[in-house]
């Protein structure tokens, strides 16, 4: 929670949409029990750096859904073209939101504490627009993988650059040298925010398929946290049986 006398208000935001292409109704399916979407919202209630948690959707079955297990609901247009934007409209209403937590709706092993750290930071630093967050890249396989979105930083930690490929190229390799993976959560300012989403697709967001790319491209600097943490989403019904066996294995006793 932000200090007394702080005028910092953090939101959490899980966007949720039905309409997944390989995936249709994936908030809802059922994990262990209770719907994924539910997993990510319990994780995000643990949260003590968010004074906020709110589930951003444009459909009535997920607002019901998340209604019924507790959640705050904010309905938004069904034609946004990213889960930024909706976030975006999500916290229009809220003038008291200062800084604005991306919570990703399908990934129900979120750790509390990496969120607590991006928000932390996020309103510790005045200087920080906006955050995200890497972890060391495990198998080789996944250095070449497009699927595995990768960052470079700077000595600061900031970000120089987010890529499909693998960066950096390692013609050779220097003592220290650990590619990282880009883990999917971001943190913004709401000006930063507000800026961002009016901004059109840069050149190498179209490129690389990658909008954290468009901050970049507009000289923004994004602060990038090192976890060990490794995130897993949910992103086919046939990985359904892994999540559950990963949530299992956390359970308590």
């Amino acid at each position: 929670m932000p200090e007394e006398g702080s005028s910092a208000c953090v939101a959490g935001i899980i966007p949720a949409r039905w309409g997944s292409s390989r995936f249709p109704g994936k908030p809802l399916h059922s994990l262990a029990g209770k719907p994924l979407l539910q997993h990510v919202h319990d994780r995000a209630r643990e949260c003590r750096g968010l004074d906020l948690v709110l589930v951003a959707t444009d459909d009535p079955r997920i607002r019901d859904a998340a209604e019924a297990f507790g959640a705050e609901v904010a309905m938004t247009s069904p034609d946004h073209p990213s889960g930024t934007d909706r976030i975006a409209e999500a916290v229009a209403s809220r003038p008291e939101v200062t800084h604005i937590i991306n919570i990703q709706g399908d990934e129900p092993l979120i750790d509390p504490l990496l969120v607590d750290s991006l928000a932390t930071t996020l309103v510790s630093d005045p200087d920080c627009g906006m955050i995200t967050a890497a972890c060391p890249l495990g198998d080789g396989d996944q250095f070449d993988d497009p699927n595995v979105v990768k960052v470079v930083r700077d000595c600061a930690g900031h970000a120089l650059y987010f890529s499909r490929s693998g960066i950096p190229f390692p013609r050779s390799r220097p003592a220290g040298l650990q590619p990282l993976r880009h883990l999917g959560i971001y943190g913004y300012r709401r000006d930063l925010l507000e800026r961002f989403v009016a901004w059109p697709p840069g050149i190498l967001e179209q490129a690389e398929q990658l909008e954290q790319l468009r901050a970049l491209e507009r000289g923004v600097k994004i602060h990038v946290i090192i976890t060990n943490h490794q995130s897993i989403g949910l992103d086919t019904p046939e990985q359904v049986p892994k999540v559950e066996a990963l949530l299992a294995a956390q359970s308590p006793p």
